[in-house]
């Protein structure tokens, strides 16, 4: 296996964009990794697109404006993961030696859907009685309450740490604060959850270029090398599951972690998939920042916060940041490669070496979900 870097990332800002074409939304971020790359477009061999409700092609079309056509273009479909899935399939086709130089992208324009709660698939049995993923993760978030005692105070301090954060970063989807009795007094969606517990839905398109370890002092002097990437789907399990624990997300974490030889100590920053305030503390305990249970203490305490000894989402995150679906997981990675390059302004993780990336994707009966994509970077 080669190793492989980054030496190229974009992204536009994430927002509702209902009259630009779906191929306006990636083109400027394909451009502009391409350029941050210091390579000309002949260069990529292939391109990796990453898309939930792109439709058909959506790489394809998503290049033709500028030219980029004959190459090969892999389109990948993972719910939330698609634009992380992309990535992985795209550092294993360099690793393994098929290609030197790569482009991934992520990308969805969910203004199309009207907005509202995203459809889930109608033969499955849970969604055809009602169930959304508001609905599913209100209740991991009241048994959550039960076990350990959170408030739905404390729940709040998620959001409002994710607005903090994203009012620094001009990518983001919502750059305002917001406080903790605004949060709280929301209009209620699921309940514990008001409207700012949740994530958003948006438009938008990121971009990397990956190169073989070799070639990489052809382009920069600053690479941000890939440690590992892994993929899993859910296990379907029947009847009783404890669904204050994010399975897959904890399965994944030990699988990159024994992969890589890199421990959740080592880690200085994380972009996790906050879709919900609640999935967040989640994710510290999947992910191995703190133990079962003591996910609010590990926030409270500022660690996660900018200048904390583990910062997580400083890109604002879902809540703040955005949810264009498909271009999620690429847009954590550009977010990231920023983080390590010291290239993030005002919500730098000072001093960052190692970072991680997690992406869980969709819901499907009797599985915690259908994809998570977790991955390593460091300097």
């Amino acid at each position: 296996m080669r190793k492989v870097a980054v030496i190229g990332a974009a992204m536009g800002r994430i927002g509702r964009y209902p009259e630009l074409m779906f191929q306006d939304l990636g083109w400027p971020a394909i451009k502009g990794a391409i350029e941050d790359a210091g390579l000309e477009r002949k260069h990529i061999e292939a391109v990796y697109c990453g898309s939930a409700y792109g439709g058909r092609l959506a790489g394809q079309r998503a290049l033709r404006p500028l030219g980029m056509t004959g190459v090969p273009v892999v389109n990948c479909e993972n719910a939330c993961s698609s634009g992380a899935t992309a990535f992985r399939e795209a550092w294993y086709a360099i690793a393994a030696g098929r290609y030197d130089r790569v482009l991934v992208l992520g990308i969805d324009k969910l203004s199309m859907l009207g907005g509202g709660v995203l459809p889930g698939q109608p033969e499955d049995w849970e969604v055809d009685v009602g169930l959304t993923m508001p609905a599913l993760y209100s209740m991991r978030a009241k048994r959550y309450m039960h076990e350990f005692g959170l408030t739905r105070e404390q729940l709040s301090k998620v959001s409002v740490k994710a607005r903090r954060h994203g009012a620094l970063n001009p990518y983001a989807q919502y750059q305002k604060p917001v406080t903790l009795e605004e949060v709280m007094a929301a209009r209620l969606v699921a309940e514990p959850f008001g409207l700012l517990h949740c994530c958003p839905t948006g438009d938008g398109a990121a971009a990397v270029v990956l190169c073989a370890g070799e070639l990489v002092a052809q382009s920069t002097t600053k690479p941000v090398w890939v440690a590992g990437a892994d993929l899993t789907s859910g296990r379907f399990v029947t009847g009783y599951r404890d669904i204050t624990t994010a399975e897959i997300t904890e399965r994944g974490a030990h699988e990159i972690y024994e992969e890589t030889g890199i421990s959740p100590q080592d880690v200085d920053v994380a972009e996790v998939h906050d879709a919900f305030a609640i999935a967040e503390l989640m994710y510290y305990e999947a992910l191995g920042f703190c133990k079962k249970g003591e996910a609010i203490q590990l926030l409270e305490s500022g660690a996660t916060s900018v200048g904390g000894r583990i910062p997580v989402n400083m890109s604002g995150g879902l809540l703040s940041k955005g949810h264009p679906v498909g271009a999620t997981g690429a847009a954590q990675i550009v977010e990231m490669i920023w983080q390590l390059r010291g290239q993030a302004g005002a919500r730098q993780a000072e001093g960052a070496k190692v970072g991680l990336t997690h992406c869980t994707g969709g819901g499907i009966a009797g599985l915690d979900h259908g994809a998570c994509a977790i991955t390593i970077f460091k300097t």
